[in-house]
């Protein structure tokens, strides 16, 4: 999301705070460096860091693992939220099957992000948004 829409984005990663790595999956590193994307500068973190009354208050929280689902917190402002379900590929075995399935999410992800940038935020009823925002999940 920084990447295609830094100038009206601001974009923040976390997960499940008991599952996050100290490091950037390198596969994930793999597949940002060859489609020439930058490679977040910060550790992966919590989504505990998220929701500290000091930190960004999100418009939207996508999830990507929907065994997460029952664990979120209660998002700071009550967010509108989309499930973008993706299978865990950091399990699959060798390095090379990794880091193709890792190329092919951030492909999927890119495409979506690229709608989502695309679609006509201000002024838009806040429901149809919503709807347009988790009809994404869908795209192939």
């Amino acid at each position: 999301m920084a990447h295609l829409g830094e100038d009206r984005f601001s974009a923040y990663s976390c997960g499940h705070p008991a599952h996050v790595g100290d490091q950037i999956h390198p596969a994930a590193i793999r597949a940002l460096r060859s489609a020439s994307m930058r490679v977040p500068l910060s550790r992966p973190h919590g989504w505990d860091d998220m929701i500290r009354g000091s930190s960004p208050q999100a418009n939207f929280v996508i999830t990507l693992d929907e065994t997460t689902l029952p664990a979120q917190p209660n998002w700071p402002g009550q967010p509108d939220s989309a499930l973008w379900a993706f299978a865990d590929i950091a399990d699959l075995g060798k390095a090379d099957e990794i880091d193709r399935a890792a190329l092919q999410m951030l492909y999927a992800l890119r495409r979506r992000l690229e709608l989502l940038t695309s679609l006509p935020l201000h002024g838009a009823d806040r429901a149809a948004i919503r709807s347009d925002v988790r009809d994404l999940a869908h795209m192939q």
